[in-house]
């Protein structure tokens, strides 16, 4: 059976404006009348959304973080220093190796002469002292300390060098085609760069990855070595459904901000670089922000393991397979377009036993407008063996005639 959560409107404007106008002929009716029945039918064509505020940024993307959809963006994929950015890589390599039971968060952490006279904003670790892992993290989360990701680097890797090999082979890994570190910290080096949208899918990988970690770019301050040092990232303090990330600024990079809201169970990532003061990067992002949750919203089209659809499968067991989807899947839309989604089944004329669960056996896109939006495969949501000799017989007869 074919389960589906919204239909196709189609709605012809031409239509209901001239059948109105006859209306109107026929009968006195006033101009306000009149204002009224254009307006209704011109209500029921889905509107698209307005352009993007213009902030001051060299570099800006905004995403929603559960789909990657792009709702905003302004040079994406331009080359820039990252600052201080640098350090959601450092972070997502040492939560690697959390992961991987490598390291421990309670693992006491030497600091070495190399981390404590690394210059730029600090933590203020000392030389030869003991430093948890936890607290290192943090103090590179909240407190930006190039010192904290320094000490981290070196002992996840034995060298700060090693383990920007380890970040350029998560660049890899997660598809950031045009981004390269040469250090941890983010201090200013022509091959270490990134773009919005590299930083984009970083941020995203976090936040999906490791929200137990997530958790720790909402702290707005940080105490070590009797100093208190706040996050600096002001959104936290104007907009309560800011929880993270995280800001750099170096000379050549200008003002950075990587920030992620939640508001409504729809999370977005905003990604801005290169703006002229700190003011500018929290004014832009919250901005971006603002405009994408009033104008876009993010639903779930079909629950895993529902069936969408089903298909005739020749020669098996039970002649009919459930197809559905393995994982939820979602969709982001503009505000008020989802009665108006439009959505297409390819399934092949032809499939045949054994059928496993989970194989894909055929597709569906759902388009907004003629434009297509997503491509989702359709898998068999149970095994369907091959039938008895009796069913596969009549089957191969039953072909010929197909």
């Amino acid at each position: 059976m074919y389960s589906e959560p919204f239909f196709s409107l189609q709605y012809r404007p031409d239509v209901a404006f001239w059948s109105g106008y006859m209306s109107f002929r026929s009968s006195v009716f006033t101009f306000t009348a009149l204002v009224a029945l254009v307006s209704a039918a011109l209500a029921q064509e889905p509107r698209p959304a307005p352009a993007p505020p213009v902030i001051g940024a060299k570099s800006y993307l905004l995403i929603d973080s559960r789909t990657g959809m792009e709702l905003a963006a302004h040079q994406p994929d331009m080359r820039l220093a990252p600052a201080s950015l640098t350090k959601l890589m450092t972070a997502y390599v040492v939560f690697q190796a959390l992961a991987k039971d490598q390291i421990q968060l309670t693992d006491l952490v030497t600091i070495s002469e190399k981390a404590w006279r690394t210059g730029g904003s600090r933590m203020f670790v000392e030389v030869g002292k003991q430093v948890p892992v936890q607290d290192l993290l943090l103090g590179t989360i909240v407190q930006s300390g190039n010192d904290s990701s320094v000490a981290l680097a070196e002992y996840v890797a034995g060298s700060e060098g090693v383990f920007a090999e380890l970040m350029n082979q998560y660049v890899a890994a997660l598809g950031m085609t045009a981004s390269h570190f040469t250090n941890s910290t983010g201090l200013p080096d022509e091959n270490h760069y990134s773009t919005a949208r590299d930083l984009a899918i970083l941020a995203q990988a976090i936040v999906q990855e490791f929200p137990e970690y997530y958790k720790w770019y909402s702290r707005k301050e940080f105490t070590w070595n009797d100093i208190t040092q706040p996050n600096r990232n002001n959104l936290l303090w104007r907009d309560d459904s800011v929880d993270g990330m995280k800001t750099g600024h170096t000379d050549d990079a200008g003002y950075c901000l990587v920030s992620s809201a939640k508001r409504d169970g729809m999370r977005i990532i905003s990604v801005v670089l290169g703006t002229a003061s700190a003011k500018s990067r929290i004014d832009g992002s919250q901005a971006l922000l603002n405009y994408g949750f009033r104008f876009y919203e993010t639903r779930l089209l079909y629950k895993a393991g529902t069936a969408i659809t089903d298909a005739r499968i020749w020669k098996s067991a039970n002649e009919v397979s459930e197809l559905g989807t393995m994982e939820d899947v979602y969709i982001t839309i503009p505000r008020g377009s989802y009665d108006s989604l439009e959505m297409v089944l390819n399934v092949p004329h032809i499939l045949s036993a054994p059928v496993s669960a989970g194989q894909p056996l055929a597709e569906f896109s759902v388009s907004l407008n003629g434009e297509s939006l997503l491509t989702e495969s359709l898998r068999a949501l149970d095994d369907n063996p091959e039938g008895s000799l009796w069913q596969r017989a009549r089957d191969g007869i039953s072909l010929w005639f197909e």
